[in-house]
């Protein structure tokens, strides 16, 4: 009989941490780490828990993700963003481990008319994307066996994200303006936690191929196509007065952080690598909804 898998989530009480709970609830020995165990602010002291735990297989769902705080605080995001993954990287490494870590589409500068391959010259726009890519390439320098995920507009039924916005101020407004200039693909935690587990139990068989992938749910849309989906679902399901949604441009919008206007990510390398394809974002979203 084998031996049991020992697996480590970090990010315990995130959006992507939580559903990873779920998603691998049965796959092995499960261990949820939030920031009092594993503080990615602090690097180093990752290392000694993570030895005496001896994992084999990483899930590194923790990240600093305040887009626009980041500008402020960029020491701070890169040592969470940059510093924590190279040496979570090591460790694993050192254990035999594999590590699966979560990156993003804004490692990209949106000039691209369509979707973005992993292949693609990366160029962030702002200080969230530049920590992010950072991560990447300390744990492609260290190398072993990893998996990083670049994904896209994450929202899910848990924790601070734009569905979760869009309802509470449905019941507090009568009208939202919404940014209809950035294209993207809303990915649910939840898709991403089934996608993972999926991945995981064929990476961790035979000839598993280690590197970068896109793991985003399928199509595209804009933020205020996809307030107005949000609304439109929630009212066939709940029969409740939705706000009006009016579309407007980035520019009557700013923020401290400057967005790409086109990160839509092209899934085919996972599909043809581990023949995995996430839902359709509205399918997606309908799910959650239900939950």
């Amino acid at each position: 009989m084998s031996e049991e898998k020992v697996i480590l989530i970090l990010g315990a009480t995130g959006q992507v941490g939580t559903e990873l709970q779920r998603s691998f609830a049965g796959a092995g020995q499960v261990t949820a780490w939030g920031r009092s165990v594993a503080d990615l602010s602090n690097p180093e002291g990752l290392r000694p828990p993570i030895r005496q735990l001896r994992p084999s297989l990483i899930l590194n769902a923790a990240a600093y993700t305040a887009v626009d705080r980041a500008e402020s605080e960029p020491d701070l995001a890169l040592t969470v963003n940059g510093v924590a993954p190279h040496v979570l990287a090591e460790e694993a490494a050192r254990l035999g481990a594999l590590l699966v870590h979560y990156s993003t589409d804004y490692v990209f500068d949106g000039s691209k008319k369509g979707p973005w391959v992993e292949s693609d010259a990366t160029n962030p726009l702002n200080t969230y994307g530049r920590t992010k890519l950072t991560g990447e390439q300390a744990i492609e320098a260290v190398g072993g066996k990893f998996l990083i995920f670049r994904t896209s507009w994450v929202y899910g039924p848990h924790g601070h994200n734009f569905l979760r916005t869009m309802l509470k101020l449905g019941r507090e407004r009568e009208q939202l303006k919404i940014v209809d200039d950035q294209s993207g693909a809303p990915t649910s935690s939840v898709a991403i936690g089934d996608a993972t587990r999926a991945i995981c139990d064929k990476a961790m068989g035979s000839s598993p191929i280690y590197g970068v992938y896109h793991l985003t749910c399928g199509g595209s849309t804009t933020w205020y196509e996809f307030a107005q989906e949000i609304f439109a679902q929630h009212q066939r399901r709940t029969g409740e007065k939705v706000p009006q949604v009016i579309p407007i441009p980035s520019s009557e919008y700013p923020t401290p952080a400057k967005r790409p206007a086109s990160s839509v990510l092209s899934n085919d390398k996972l599909q043809s690598t581990y023949e995995i394809a996430l839902p359709d974002w509205k399918s997606a979203l309908s799910e959650v909804l239900a939950t």
